[in-house]
Order: C-alpha cells, then structure tokens, then sequence
C-alpha cells in the first residue's frame, strides 16, 4: 500500500491536518492502493503536501477522475527561525525578513500545471505564520553548508483555493496588457528569477499566456485573459 503514514510524517505536516479537520473526517484512510490523508465526510480526498507535487503524480493518475482530490500547501508567509540545542532548549529566535506569497505554488505546480483544469482537483494554498526549528548552528558536509530543520506551524493566515486556470490569475497581481519579460514578471510578483521562469511555464500550459516574440534577447509572453 503507498502513501504516507501518520509515523512518518513531521509536525508541520500534522498540524495541517489538524487545522484542516471537520467533523465527521476521517484520517489515514485506505482508497485502492493509496492512503489518503483525510477524506471528508462528503467524500472529498485531501492530500496535505508540504514539499515537491511530483510524488503525487501516481496517486492523482489513479484517483482523479473517479474522486474528488484537494491538494493543500502550506507557504510561510511568515517566518521565525529557532534555534535549539540537544536538549531542545531555545538558544535564540529571530523573524526571518523572508516573505513568501502564493507565488510559492508555481515552484512545486511544474510538477503538472495543467491538470488544474480538470473538474475533479483543487488546489488550497496556505499562508501560514511557521517556526522553523534548527540546530546551534549551521555544519558544513562536503564543503557545504547545511541547516536543515523542521517546520512547525504557528497560525494559518489565510487560505487561497485554485479550482480553475481563472482563480490563478485571480490569486496574482493583475498581469501586464502589454507583453512583458520573464525578469519584468519577477519584478511585478516579488520573486526570484528562477520562480518568476517557473511561473511562465505553468501559466503557458495553463493556457493564461502565450509566446510574444523579443525584445532584443528576451523572450516576451503576452497574457490571453
């Protein structure tokens, strides 16, 4: 049986699930060779992800057009970097001047963007308040730096629900009538250059943009809605 269990899965990740639950769901539930995560009384399966989509790729093939599926993200809209000792005693806190947005989504939606458009899925991003739990310091292996933690969830913020290619364009800054640059897009939604390429791609599959030539060396995109 695939999936997740409740052994292995981190404090973040349980409290979501937490947050999320109502009266009558039930948690770790067997639907064909999968575990669900929580399935809702009206028979909506609710996968909690907190990292990559790819691994849910077998799970939505199997599952999708015979049940409907929320995904739900969690994105630290706000964070506070803890650190502790071995003995799990509070060496010091700070807030990170790091602020995500939903933006965030595009950076694991490349997994399969177009699949928003399917009827049966929906996608529930999170923006959270989260402590972000570290060692005394950071330690080097093979001459990198490594700072591994773990999150835990302090307070949902608020919740943005995707049904359609529509409510993406919704959930972002109004996009530009005149064509614009991978960078300029960056620029408009506050984010790296990386994430801002990430974004065209799923918005061109989504079918919200589309080619528009150069300007000079740029590749230009022009919005379709």
């Amino acid at each position: 049986m695939s999936g997740i269990g409740v052994l292995r899965e981190g404090p973040l990740h349980a409290a979501v699930k937490a947050a999320l639950a109502q009266p009558g769901d039930r948690f770790e539930v067997p639907v064909g060779r999968f575990v669900i995560d929580l399935v809702r009384a009206d028979g909506e399966l609710v996968e909690v992800q907190t990292g990559g989509f790819g691994p849910l790729g077998p799970k939505l093939d199997a599952l999708l057009d015979d049940h409907r599926v929320r995904i739900v993200h969690p994105v630290a809209a706000e964070r506070r970097i803890v650190r502790v000792d071995d003995a799990g005693e509070v060496l010091s806190a700070r807030r990170s001047p790091r602020r995500a947005t939903a933006v965030e989504l595009f950076d694991k939606l490349v997994a399969f963007p177009s699949l928003l458009a399917h009827p049966n899925l929906t996608l529930e991003v999170l923006l959270s308040r989260e402590d972000h739990i570290r060692g005394p310091a950071p330690v080097k292996v093979r001459r990198r730096t490594r700072d591994g933690g773990e999150r835990r969830l302090i307070e949902v913020l608020e919740r943005i629900v995707l049904r359609t290619p529509d409510d993406v364009l919704a959930a972002l800054p109004e996009l530009p009538q005149e064509p614009f640059s991978t960078r300029e897009l960056g620029t408009l939604l506050g984010c790296p250059t990386v994430l801002a390429q990430r974004t065209v791609y799923c918005l061109r599959l989504m079918e919200l943009i589309e080619p528009a030539g150069k300007r000079a060396h740029a590749p230009l995109h022009r919005r379709l809605r």
